[in-house]
């Protein structure tokens, strides 16, 4: 942390880049890119490979459940958690050990695993439910999810993981054998000359040799699983030992089932393993989860949003700039008597000098909204550079969340400033109350977010769930808020306290002017002006749902930055429209109107949402998982209509400001 507070000053901030960049040539190998926080690890034949367990995940429930809930076969050193960090704990992700062993290079076949007590009615009730959800079981070897390919019309799809089982006729089916195969690469030493440099200097610096790099290693590059139903013989196992051979041959088949899920009655579980040698490379080892189907139909959807938005928005703002050059310029034409015959005769935006930076209703809520955006806004940007420079991989889990929840701490400061000067600009330079001002900015916003999640853990601690933010976890974040994004905020507030406000360019009257009676209510056009927003990013928003609701993987956050700052775009010149409207036509209420112009968007982000749950996630059952479907999505449209409503409020404050110091009017 307080490294991070040190990259204040230009040569820290040199440094850190500097660091960047070298970190980047020393993860790259000669022909490929080592994303960070994932390097590759040789095995040497015969090395034992573990395979580790993560959360049982369903697309019909979207609540997790603890691998070893269920009756599965445990490890002979007993279950013991993996290390998570804070994302994973947050996504609810639940690694742990596994009683399958592998042997690097090693084919094995028939190998029992165990036999477990005969199940009781609650067990019984139990994986019967959990099979009718159709939860899934996630294995991960050496960082890699389990890969499961299945034919369909002709084509192959990929899924992750596979399911518990399967209901046919009224029968319940376990899949209990499982045939793995593991793709490997052999190890290839790593030139550090080539990386550190070329030419001459390339000859300088020396290879690095390893002892024993003549013997024969391999990394893991692939991980495919084939779950099958078979019916063991029960009586043959008693006497058998996890990991001896099964007495007899067994036939993986998974276009058949088999093993029936009786109640009293035990089940066998065994597997087997092969390995394949593979032209993948290490750092090419994610492509097979990256590229899944529909890849071409998203690229080529992206592309054509961005041209149709980029022209829709060009043509806003060709629009703007002439509509308001022409009046400027018609105004600044005119000699001193003509122009003072003009302010007997002002019309439209002219005639509420006196009232257009008059002070808005509930100032200090909107002074803290903007703060709250401020923080928002720039902790999105700064997350998706990130990603979309490979520094927050799908290879790192909970990077991601990690990240985002780093980032909006540190830009508290961010907040506290603009919340804090945005106050002292509204009351003409008076700092009174900057402390207040501050603290609420720190709190406004991860107060909503810490009621809607805790109200949503009851519901998940309740449902036994993994996806249960544990308590020691939550005092963990409450820490993190008081004691670092707090005191972050109050610093940034009193920075904003010293630093000089925004003089307005006209005096204010005293006597607010009568706004004249409109035609239509004002509230409905800013309202509507929110289509335009959403259209700049419908097309993202619903690959980003899928892969946060159907269990896809998302990694197009180039494509992703370049919709964001689109976004920004169109906000700020959408509000920047409403607003000269809304002068136009004497209404000089333009603040919190300028505010939700472009904070609307996350109304229709939010009936979006509720149309992807009907069309869907048809199958998403029971109240507790609607639930929490729409508490998440009502949280990320709050933090939408923070975001984007600052852009519009920013963009208008700049554009009135200098509307209004261009003209001298009297």
């Amino acid at each position: 942390m307080e490294t991070m507070q040190r990259l204040g000053t230009k040569g820290c901030l040199r440094q850190f880049w500097i660091c960047i960049l070298f970190s980047c040539l020393i993860f790259q190998s000669g022909d490929g890119f080592y994303l960070p926080g994932s390097y590759p690890h040789k095995y040497g034949v015969g090395d034992r490979l573990s395979v580790k367990v993560n959360s049982l995940t369903s697309i019909d429930t979207e609540i997790p459940f603890s691998y070893y809930s269920l009756p599965f076969c445990k490890p002979l050193e007993g279950v013991k958690d993996s290390a998570e960090n804070l994302g994973e704990l947050l996504m609810g992700d639940r690694i742990e050990n596994s009683p399958y062993r592998f042997r690097m290079h090693t084919n094995e076949t028939e190998i029992f695993l165990c036999k477990t007590d005969p199940l009781s009615a609650d067990a019984y009730k139990l994986l019967t439910k959990r099979i009718d959800e159709m939860y899934q079981v996630n294995l991960i070897l050496d960082n890699l999810p389990a890969i499961r390919y299945t034919k369909k019309e002709g084509y192959f799809l990929r899924w992750t993981g596979y399911p518990l089982g399967v209901k046919v006729q009224d029968v319940y089916y376990v899949f209990n054998h499982l045939k793995f195969t593991v793709l490997v690469h052999k190890y290839e030493e790593t030139n550090v000359a080539r990386v550190m440099g070329t030419g001459d200097a390339a000859e300088v610096i020396p290879t690095i040799e390893k002892s024993g790099s003549d013997v024969p290693g391999y990394m893991v590059v692939g991980f495919e699983v084939v779950p099958c139903s078979f019916q063991h013989n029960v009586d043959s196992v008693k006497n058998l030992k996890m990991y001896e051979k099964y007495p007899s041959s067994i036939r993986c088949d998974p276009s058949s089932v088999a093993m029936v899920v009786k109640q009293d009655q035990p089940m066998v579980f065994t597997y087997e393993v092969s390995y394949v040698e593979s032209d993948i490379k290490w750092p090419s080892r994610w492509d097979a989860y990256l590229k899944m189907e529909g890849s071409k139909v998203h690229w080529f959807s992206i592309l054509n949003s961005l041209m149709v938005i980029t022209f829709l928005a060009g043509i806003v703002l060709v629009i703007f700039l002439r509509t308001v050059r022409r009046d400027l310029t018609r105004y600044d034409d005119l000699d001193k008597e003509a122009q003072a015959q003009m302010n007997e005769e002002l019309s439209g935006w002219k005639l509420v000098v006196g009232d257009v930076f008059r002070a808005p209703d509930h100032p200090a809520l909107l002074c803290i909204m903007v703060g709250d955006g401020i923080q928002i806004l720039g902790m999105a940007v700064v997350t998706i550079l990130f990603a979309a420079l490979g520094f927050m991989s799908p290879a790192s889990r909970g990077t991601l969340i990690t990240g985002m929840l780093f980032f909006y701490m540190i830009l508290g400061i961010a907040a506290g400033y603009v919340a804090v000067r945005l106050w002292r600009t509204i009351g003409c330079g008076d700092y009174t109350g900057w402390v207040s001002i501050s603290w609420k900015a720190a709190c406004f916003f991860p107060g909503i977010a810490f009621l809607i999640l805790t109200t949503l853990n009851f519901l998940l601690w309740g449902s036994h769930s993994t996806g249960a933010i544990p308590f020691s976890l939550f005092v963990i974040l409450i820490l993190l808020w008081f004691c670092i994004s707090v005191p972050l905020t109050l610093v940034g507030g009193y920075l904003g306290a010293k630093a000089p406000h925004i003089e307005y360019p006209v005096r204010t009257n005293q006597i607010p002017r009568e706004i004249p009676a409109q035609k239509y209510p004002s509230w409905l056009l800013v309202l509507g002006a929110g289509t335009l927003p959403f259209g700049t990013l419908f097309i993202e928003l619903f690959f980003i749902m899928s892969s946060i609701w159907m269990g896809r993987v998302y990694y197009v956050f180039g494509f992703l930055f370049i919709v964001l700052i689109l976004l920004v775009v169109v906000c700020a010149e959408v509000s920047l429209v409403l607003t000269y409207m809304h002068l136009c036509v004497e209404d000089w209420r333009w603040w919190w109107k300028s505010f939700f112009a472009s904070g609307s968007v996350a109304i229709y982000i939010f009936l979006y949402s509720i149309n992807y749950l009907v069309f869907d996630l048809k199958n998403l059952s029971g109240p507790v998982s609607a639930t929490l479907y729409i508490g998440y999505s009502l949280f990320i449209v709050l933090a939408i209509m923070f975001a984007t409503g600052t852009v519009g409020f920013l963009s208008s404050f700049w554009f009135v400001h200098y509307l209004f110091s261009s003209v001298k009017l009297d």
